[in-house]
């Protein structure tokens, strides 16, 4: 029994923690490049007031965010054509490479 135990928390570990590691940072920096920095900033900590804060937020929640606007699950006229061209590979880079950063909700990196 506690072999299976073991077996099975290393399997959900592997499951929980695998995204991370497959995530690219430096393709995520790209993409943000490409399609975010013009409202929300490259480094995530937009100047304009009516965009918000994404440097150093939660990876868990940039994802979930994003697959939520590009299902339709959540709505904004901009962020919903946004979402729709990136791929989940897309968007787990760009959660990955957004959360990395310093910013406003994480000042301590």
């Amino acid at each position: 029994m506690k072999k299976f135990m073991i077996a099975t928390l290393s399997g959900a570990a592997l499951i929980l923690f695998g995204n991370a590691a497959a995530a690219d940072i430096d393709a995520g920096k790209n993409k943000a490049a490409e399609v975010c920095a013009s409202c929300h900033g490259i480094d995530g900590n937009s100047p304009a007031p009516n965009f918000p804060h994404i440097g150093g937020q939660h990876r868990t929640y940039l994802e979930k965010a994003l697959k939520d606007y590009k299902s339709g699950t959540r709505t904004d006229p901009v962020m919903n054509g946004m979402a729709a061209a990136l791929s989940n590979d897309d968007i787990e880079n760009l959660a990955f490479y957004y959360s990395s950063l310093p910013g406003k909700l994480n000042s301590n990196k």
